[in-house]
């Protein structure tokens, strides 16, 4: 069994907001991959189902970001899991937008869910990240996260959570290579070797008769050549 949380605030005020990234995607997991309906175990929303030939148990905590831990470590404990059985779904401003990267172990890098998380379970669990970008200075970082995605970000964002949906049961059977290459293609679609760029071609007219440049003198010198 494996345990998958994604990171985010509960309520509609925050549902759009780029630290939710990771809420959005286990509610992309569980719609696409016929999990069981959602309900609130472990002060968070929880649902289980099959992804590839695992069951995994998608837990998104409801105590809000900076508490997260708290939910992850009971359902760690409930489920009887290894820290290493988890993996982590969150927003990360120091990789471009659209980047996605796993990544086993290592600090929190200050991101409060994580910070949260390695006081409950310690810091050997495996996580997403997921690119939102960065707002240029370390004093934007908060309103930049707590602010929802502008319009111009929701085609990278739909094709990163597609991607994610779209090969997480890769990620579940452990095979990590295979699931991060499922994203990139969703995200930079792979173009044919044998496709040739289109050019534009001359345009047409049909059943129009040919013109006739000629003046007289050469129609007339033209006829004694032939």
């Amino acid at each position: 069994m494996k345990l998958f949380v994604g990171l985010g605030n509960p309520g509609a005020k925050y549902a759009q907001n780029r630290h939710n990234i990771g809420f959005m995607a286990l509610d992309a997991f569980a719609a696409d991959h016929g999990c069981a309906p959602w309900r609130i175990k472990f002060n968070a929303q929880l649902t289980e189902g099959r992804l590839g030939g695992e069951k995994v148990v998608l837990l998104k905590p409801e105590t809000f970001m900076n508490l997260s831990g708290q939910s992850v470590g009971e359902a760690m404990r409930f489920f009887k899991l290894d820290s290493t059985d988890i993996t982590v779904f969150h927003d990360e401003i120091d990789l471009a937008p659209a980047k996605v990267r796993l990544k086993s172990g290592g600090g929190h890098a200050g991101h409060n869910g994580l910070r949260s998380i390695h006081q409950h379970i310690g810091p050997h669990y495996d996580r997403v990240r997921l690119g939102v970008g960065h707002p240029g200075h370390k004093d934007r970082v908060p309103g930049y996260v707590l602010s929802d995605f502008a319009k111009a970000d929701q085609d990278w964002l739909d094709d990163v959570i597609r991607g994610l949906s779209g090969g997480v049961a890769h990620l579940a059977d452990g095979d990590g290579p295979k699931f991060l290459n499922t994203v990139a293609l969703r995200v930079t679609p792979a173009r044919s070797s044998t496709s040739a760029p289109k050019t534009p071609k001359p345009e047409v007219v049909a059943d129009s008769p040919p013109v006739d440049a000629r003046n007289a003198l050469q129609k007339l010198a033209d006829r004694f050549r032939s």
